[in-house]
């Protein structure tokens, strides 16, 4: 117990090793969807009257919700996105995942090497739930995480709050100090830590700069397999 008035001093970051959950981000960590649902919405932005490179995309609302980058440009530009942009985004992005998305290259040995010694694991998305379900089923991932599942449908607040990750770690019957978050965008890293869970910055994509707050930061899935020591068959 600790005196009235006080508040326990916080864990050091846990090594992420020893972690006794792991919980995955989709886009970005396990499917290569960022570049491809980034085209999708500058060229879409574009044709609604926001011009909006796929660099601009990316850099800017990489790893937020729709309803954030409708917020963004609400604030800096006083106008909303046209009716019925949320279902034409769906309706072409669900094309494009279907002809073009693939898992993230490595990501199933790490899924492969965690089963084998038996650490848990989730996946804890921005997305809504039908298209977290689609690019899982798209890629041949689904199979890793049965039920295990968890996206901005479940929760009021998405990342970078922390509920969406407390909300997996209660699911997954873990202390979220013992959680660590894979993630590749600010919004989730800022998540993780709002929620008291070390986090490994994926920076495939993202400059690995932007995911300093990360406990740590990797480039690769050598590197992310390093960081949660595992071994992975060469």
């Amino acid at each position: 117990m600790w005196a009235a008035g006080t508040a326990p001093a916080p864990r050091p970051p846990r090594d992420p090793a020893d972690a006794d959950l792991v919980i995955f981000d989709n886009d970005g960590v396990l499917v290569d969807s960022e570049p491809i649902a980034n085209r999708v919405l500058a060229a879409l932005l574009t044709e609604a009257g926001f011009p909006t490179s796929y660099e601009d995309s990316m850099c800017r609302y990489m790893g937020g919700t729709l309803n954030r980058v409708r917020a963004m440009l609400r604030a800096e530009t006083g106008r909303d996105l046209p009716t019925g942009f949320a279902e034409r985004y769906r309706a072409r992005l669900i094309e494009a995942f279907e002809r073009d998305l693939r898992p993230v290259a490595g990501m199933a040995e790490i899924l492969r090497a965690l089963s084998r010694r038996g650490t848990p694991f989730c996946v804890a998305s921005s997305s809504p739930r039908d298209r977290l379900a689609l690019g899982l089923r798209v890629t041949g991932l689904a199979s890793w995480f049965e039920h295990r599942v968890y996206c901005a449908d479940d929760v009021t607040r998405g990342k970078p709050a922390p509920d969406l990750f407390l909300h997996a770690a209660v699911r997954m019957g873990v202390d979220p100090d013992d959680a660590v978050v894979v993630e590749d965008s600010v919004p989730g890293v800022d998540a993780a830590t709002a929620a008291g869970m070390s986090s490994i910055g994926y920076a495939a994509l993202t400059p690995p700069d932007r995911l300093s707050a990360a406990t740590r930061v990797v480039r690769d899935t050598a590197g992310l397999a390093a960081e949660l020591g595992l071994t992975i068959p060469g």
